[in-house]
This record gives structure tokens, C-alpha cells and sequence, in this order.
């Protein structure tokens, strides 16, 4: 009896949870097809909204900028936390291992306002000394690959710390290249870590409001910004309309990443149960 006691209570919180999660986003999709120009206020069924977004030249740059942005943040940060999580992983003893340790994890404890105006006041230098860059795309670039990296080494280092180090010794044994044992051996089994990596850091880049106000100029105003400056002044239902379209972008990439991470690790099950046939 205390057992389906205690089953009901936990169904009932973890609907409670779900609820507080997931019920704003259904309430910002629903009023994305809300007739009336104010936010909150539903007065009937419209698609208008969606027109509009088509018209709003601000919120279609911005949204381009951030995508860019995005994508090229999760590309950098994946390819140098994968390199961050190797040294630190596979080379326990290298003369600097606890600074570069020490400053691949600051981000992740700091305050990005002491991020964004540390950047910033370097960058303000370097143009002064130089003349470049400008801040825009590039620099919002640098600053959210600074933060990206960071969770992209987490996460790919705690994939190589449960990897079996023996296979890589295995691939140099055999007379691999350590090269060879990186791309043909290394990559492939931490391909899920990889790809979980890009997905944080892209969604990271693509929501930041604190950086990118630092680091933007003029002309290179990103979504989030573009919105939180329109929140301050009164939001009109296109807001929920380029929030429920992210919503269903984002959903429809993280099912396709899902899937293909299910079946990657079902292949790599596969080949090492076969392999260990062939050894036995």
C-alpha cells in the first residue's frame, strides 16, 4: 500500500515538474496564433503573426546573424574542446596541464557579464593598437567559442575518461601512426560525445543574450538582443511566432541527433561484440 502510495506521489510530482517546464512553452506556442496584436490577450485564431514575421526585417537579420554565429561557435568549440580533453585526458603530465585545466573551466564558473566586459575591454584595445576587428559577427564569434569550448571539453572529456584506453595502445601495437589512432580509432568511438557537444554549444550560441550585448556593433544586433530590446519597449506576437519556430527547429534536430545517436551506438555495440567473437 505505502508502495503505490509512494508511485502516485512521484507520478504526481514529475507531472508537477513537467508542468512547470514544458507549460510556458505550449502558452508562448499557443499564442503564436493569437489574433490580437497583444501578447497575452487571446481573442480569436490567427496565422497573420506568421505573415508579419515574413515583413520584419530586424527579427529575419537577426535570426541569420545568430544562425551563423551558432553554427560556426559549435564548429570551433567542438573541434578545440576535443583537443582541450585530449591533453588533458591522455597526457596526465605536460608542463602547463593545470593552468590550461584551470582555464578551460573558468568559464564555466564565472559570471559571463565579467566574461563579456573582459572580452570586450580587450578587443577595445586591440582595435585601438591595430585597428581591428570591429566588433560584429567576429567578435560575438570569439567571445561565444570562449564559453562553447569550455562545456564541449566537459563533455568530451568525460567520454574519453570511460573509453578503454587499451584500444588506442591496441591501434599503435598494430603499427598505427598516432594520427591514425586519433581519426581511425578515437573520433569514431566518441562520435556520440561529439555530436551531444555541438548540440549543447550551438543551443548555448544561439540563446546568448549577456556576451553578444557586449560584443555586438552596430548593424550585427543577434535574435535574443533584438528581442530583449523589443521586451523593454512591448512585444507583439511575432516574438511567438520566431519562438515557435525555433521551438520546432530545435525539436526536429534533436530528434534527427537522437535517432542517429541511438543507431551509432547500436552499430558500435554490434562491432564490439563481433570483435570480441573474433578474438575468442
Amino acid at each position: 500500500m505505502r508502495n503505490r502510495a509512494g508511485e502516485i506521489t512521484s507520478g504526481v510530482w514529475l507531472l508537477v515538474g513537467f508542468g512547470f517546464l514544458y507549460l510556458p512553452i505550449v502558452t508562448l506556442i499557443t499564442l503564436s496564433f493569437n489574433e490580437s496584436p497583444l501578447v497575452t490577450t487571446w481573442t480569436g485564431f490567427s496565422l497573420k503573426w506568421y505573415g508579419e514575421l515574413l515583413r520584419d526585417v530586424p527579427i529575419i537579420e537577426g535570426f541569420v546573424l545568430s544562425l551563423k554565429v551558432a553554427l560556426l561557435t559549435a564548429t570551433a568549440s567542438v573541434v578545440l574542446g576535443t583537443f582541450a580533453a585530449v591533453a588533458i585526458t591522455r597526457f596526465k603530465r605536460f608542463p602547463g596541464r593545470t593552468l590550461l585545466t584551470g582555464m578551460v573551466n573558468s568559464p564555466l564558473v564565472m559570471p559571463e557579464v565579467i566574461i563579456g566586459l573582459s572580452l570586450l575591454l580587450m578587443l577595445v584595445s586591440v582595435q585601438r593598437a591595430t585597428g581591428y576587428p570591429d566588433r560584429g559577427m567576429l567578435t560575438i564569434w570569439l567571445g561565444h567559442t570562449l564559453l562553447g569550448m569550455a562545456y564541449a571539453t566537459v563533455v568530451v572529456s568525460s567520454r574519453l575518461q570511460e573509453m578503454n584506453p587499451q584500444l588506442e595502445e591496441a591501434g599503435l601495437d598494430l603499427g598505427a601512426k598516432p594520427w591514425q589512432v586519433f581519426f581511425l580509432i578515437t573520433l569514431p568511438m566518441i562520435s556520440q560525445a561529439l555530436m551531444s557537444a555541438w548540440l549543447l554549444t550551438f543551443t548555448l550560441s544561439l540563446d546568448d543574450v549577456v556576451l553578444s550585448a557586449f560584443l555586438s556593433g552596430p548593424g550585427s544586433t543577434t535574435l535574443p538582443i533584438t528581442i530583449f530590446s523589443r521586451a523593454r519597449l512591448g512585444l507583439n506576437p511575432t516574438v511567438n511566432v520566431v519562438a515557435t519556430l525555433t521551438v520546432l527547429v530545435v525539436s526536429i534536430g534533436v530528434l534527427f541527433a537522437s535517432i542517429w545517436l541511438a543507431r551509432a551506438e547500436k552499430r558500435r555495440a554490434r562491432e564490439m561484440a563481433a570483435a570480441l567473437r573474433i578474438a575468442t
